[in-house]
Formats: structure tokens, sequence, C-alpha cells
């Protein structure tokens, strides 16, 4: 298991859409993703900040349900 990147908002919404989420909204500093799934919705706010925190970036992640290992350093 490796250590999270330091990542920038931007650079994990392209992450997201590259696993099928999509950009619906954004208001002020914070862009809205979805995926749409059959009879679910996955909703998550990511942060548009140069660097994103550790436990936000954790967040992300958790809500998403994507795997971490995609935002770990190689």
């Amino acid at each position: 298991m490796g250590r999270l990147r330091v990542l920038s908002g931007a650079e994990v919404c392209k992450i997201l859409e590259q696993h099928g989420f999509v950009a619906v909204r954004q208001r002020g500093s914070h862009r809205i993703m979805q995926l749409q799934t059959e009879g679910s919705t996955v909703t998550v706010p990511v942060p548009l900040h140069d660097a994103l925190r550790r436990g936000t970036l954790q967040s992300i992640i958790r809500q998403s349900g994507l795997a971490k290992s995609l935002f770990e350093a190689e």
C-alpha cells in the first residue's frame, strides 16, 4: 500500500472522469461529480483547491467507491 499523492481538485476530477463520473454543476470552488448506475446515483463534491488535504482526499475516495490505489504514488 502506497501513500496518497498530493493532488489538486482538478486532478481528482480528471481521475473521477476517467472512471465514469460526470461534472454536473459547480458553485464557487466546489465541483459536483456524479456517477449514474442502475437504480442509484453516486454524488461526490470536489473542492477545486491547489492541494487537497489528506482527509478530504480520503473522503472523496470513500464516497466515490473507487480503489485507493488510483490516488496513490507509484
